[in-house]
């Protein structure tokens, strides 16, 4: 893989004592001449934020038995996998991926049934306009960090979980993706900032007053020469507008109708095999004491 095809979800080597792999995600990258903890966050910043695994990876909670993620950060979330919406556990039922997708291109996204609804926290709302381009949208994630002299310097081992935030402008939109750069200077937002290692399948998101709304899902790096989180870099989110006709098809199927309009690949990256996943989805899992 390179880095326009994914980014690392988890970096390179140390993800567990007896497994080593390189796969993709995303966290949050600041500017280097702002206050870092002005970007800092909480739960609060964006309530229907899921957690997927026990080091980060993030999906958006669209209704109360359904989360939109990216279609490759599902080779985990399989049926009885635990996961965290807001303050609550929740079991995976089923997944249901893009059924073009292909590792590493576009049409990057996943809806993931939930064992049983979550009440206690409100649903964001899809984005269906189709005028995202110039729009200022805010990222949210609690992996990896770092500015943009050098890009991720810190781990998401390393942040232990800490939430961030950042604003960025969509700066192009095509069929599948919206387009995000890293701006320095006269150009840059006051919190500027774009994914790193950790939380892919975040959103990007608008906080209007009927609510939070879901424009983009944290897909992949499309920088042949930039490290993940420097200035300059550029970075895809998958188009929620332009997906919205079959995530409404797929949540408002049946069981068997929805198998036949979705992808059921686990969509392993490369170090991964069917024998190391029951261990690794094991490691990976959300419990109380998570």
């Amino acid at each position: 893989m390179n880095n326009i095809a994914i980014r690392r979800l988890f970096g390179c080597c140390g993800l567990l004592a007896t497994s080593l792999f390189a796969l993709p995600a995303s966290a949050i990258v600041i500017r280097h001449d702002k206050p870092a903890e002005n970007y800092l966050a909480t739960a609060a910043d964006f309530p229907p934020l899921v957690t997927f695994y026990n080091i980060g990876v993030h999906g958006t909670l669209i209704a109360p038995e359904w989360v939109l993620t990216a279609a490759h950060t599902v080779f985990c979330l399989g049926e009885g996998q635990t996961i965290k919406v807001g303050n609550e556990l929740v079991a995976v039922q089923a997944r249901y991926s893009f059924p073009s997708y292909q590792l590493g291109g576009q049409n990057d996204l996943a809806l993931i049934k939930l064992a049983k609804p979550v009440l206690s926290v409100q649903p964001a709302k899809l984005y269906r306009q189709h005028d995202e381009k110039q729009q200022t949208l805010w990222f949210i994630g609690s992996g990896g960090t770092g500015h943009g002299l050098t890009g991720e310097t810190v781990g998401y081992k390393d942040n232990k979980g800490v939430l961030r935030k950042a604003q960025n402008q969509v700066s192009a939109v095509t069929g599948s993706d919206l387009q995000f750069i890293f701006d320095t200077g006269d150009k840059a937002l006051e919190l500027e900032g774009v994914s790193g290692n950790g939380d892919s399948g975040g959103p990007a998101f608008l906080a209007k007053s009927d609510g939070y709304y879901l424009l983009g899902v944290s897909s992949r790096v499309d920088s042949w020469f930039k490290d993940v989180g420097e200035y300059g870099v550029k970075e895809l989110y998958t188009r929620v507008s332009k997906h919205s006709t079959w995530i409404d098809q797929v949540m408002a199927a049946d069981d068997k109708t929805r198998a036949s309009l979705s992808s059921t690949s686990s969509f392993l990256h490369e170090g991964m095999t069917a024998e190391k996943m029951p261990k690794l989805c094991a490691s990976l899992s959300i419990t109380s004491q998570s």
